[in-house]
């Protein structure tokens, strides 16, 4: 039998020193920028740079709220609601370069503070996202560092999935098939192979995450290619053009 071993579990403080440098990479992609470049289209559908760069504020003020519930155990919610989130997003968008710029540092240093001030026992405390899915307050540094190091890649200014680090990559392929996609309704059973031997189980099936032991043949769709190509495919980043795929076409995977 093949054994699966779960998601890794979350390095809050390691999480929490990559969201910094990662923030501190978007922010030098951003500054290269323009007035006239951040009301040009983003990579994401019907959204500019400018409403990219707002929701990637609001985010970081949005898991502060999470970080302040996990610490005090007073129910706060990411945001007001659905609408009010997006309302943010479309009020913020439209804002000069150098306010974006300040925004997203400001709301940056907030969630460092927020992440700081969890006392470690308070680390395993679940609190629920927005879409409902309960999550541990040990993985919301983690979830940040997927939301920077990702929409830097939608503003569309040449940094690819390809760009991404390499520990990153593997950590998002673990937190892909072992929690975001883990018996998904909508995913059909799958086994990622890279080319190092590495292979993931995601999907429907009851083993999801990394496979730690071969079996042979397994009745899952196969998808090959590297944890760039995997990671791209499975956050909608990239159409998987160069995956290779046995059991079956490529599916398509929902978006996250």
């Amino acid at each position: 039998m093949t054994d699966n071993v779960p998601a890794s579990a979350p390095d809050f403080v390691q999480d929490a020193a990559s969201v910094r440098e990662a923030t501190d990479r978007l922010l030098v992609s951003v500054g290269k920028l323009d007035d006239e470049a951040v009301g040009e289209p983003s990579l994401l559908p019907d959204w500019t740079r400018g409403h990219l760069l707002a929701h990637v504020a609001r985010n970081a003020d949005a898991l502060v709220n999470l970080l302040t519930w996990a610490r005090t155990g007073v129910r706060t919610p990411m945001y007001e609601s659905a609408a009010a989130r997006d309302a943010d997003i479309a009020a913020g968008a439209d804002r000069p370069l150098a306010v974006h710029l300040d925004d997203l540092r400001s709301s940056a240093d907030r969630f460092d503070a927020a992440a700081a001030a969890l006392p470690p026992a308070r680390r395993q405390f679940e609190l629920e996202m927005r879409n409902g899915v309960l999550e541990r307050a040990a993985r919301l540094p983690f979830r940040r560092l997927a939301e920077v190091a990702l929409h830097r890649i939608d503003l569309g200014v040449g940094y690819g999935i390809d760009q991404l680090p390499a520990a990153f990559l593997d950590a998002e392929l673990a937190f892909l098939t072992g929690v975001k996609f883990a018996g998904h309704v909508d995913v059909p059973a799958v086994e990622l192979r890279a080319p190092d031997g590495r292979r993931w189980r995601t999907g429907r099936t009851e083993h999801t995450g990394a496979v730690t032991e071969d079996t042979g043949d397994v009745p899952y769709l196969v998808v090959s290619g590297s944890p760039a190509e995997l990671v791209g495919w499975l956050t909608g980043r990239a159409k998987g053009a160069a995956l290779d795929t046995r059991g079956g076409p490529l599916p398509a995977v929902p978006p996250l």
